[in-house]
């Protein structure tokens, strides 16, 4: 069951095509775990090299989802996010692979908070294909600041097209 839709999904992650990788999220407790789920599509560009003739998905793609779906639980549950603050990933370790994940899996990706201190969330996130385990790692992420883009020096011209806003 759908608690949370992809619109919803969006109003919290920064994430956009082509690098969202949670379309739904089904399950949410929060402070504990979160059970969210991608559809994996053949006309999804990196297929295109990876790899020819033989589509999987790479394995670092597999990582970024289970970061954002442990990303989500820790905003979610409280993570300081704002206009000056992102939650990013820290660290990943322990990850492993167990089976390839291919155009039309559904992965279900979970996170289980492993221990959240001064800010920094610990994260048991593991990624399914129907009761099959295609990969585990665990994440860590923490909210730090956004980043600013250098303004340009004054003696330039102003730029005629494009939006400066929030620049400095």
């Amino acid at each position: 069951m759908t608690i949370m839709t992809l619109d919803q999904i969006k109003a919290y992650l920064p994430h956009r095509y082509p690098f969202l990788f949670i379309d739904a999220v089904d399950d949410l407790v929060l402070g504990e775990s979160i059970r969210a789920r991608k559809a994996v599509t053949g006309n999804e560009g990196f297929f295109n090299g990876h790899f020819p003739g033989n589509p999987v998905l790479p394995g670092v793609l597999q990582i970024e989802a289970m970061g954002q779906a442990g990303a989500l639980l820790a905003i979610l549950s409280g993570a300081k996010v704002d206009a000056d603050h992102f939650v990013y990933v820290t660290s990943i370790s322990d990850c492993k692979f167990r089976r390839p994940v291919v155009p039309g899996d559904v992965m279900t990706l979970s996170a289980k908070v492993i221990r959240t201190r001064l800010g920094a969330w610990r994260l048991g996130c593991e990624t399914h294909v129907g009761d099959e385990l295609a990969s585990t790692a665990t994440v860590t992420a923490t909210s730090g600041p956004r980043p600013r883009t250098p303004g340009l020096p004054d003696a330039w011209p102003r730029p005629m097209f494009g939006d400066l806003e929030g620049v400095e």
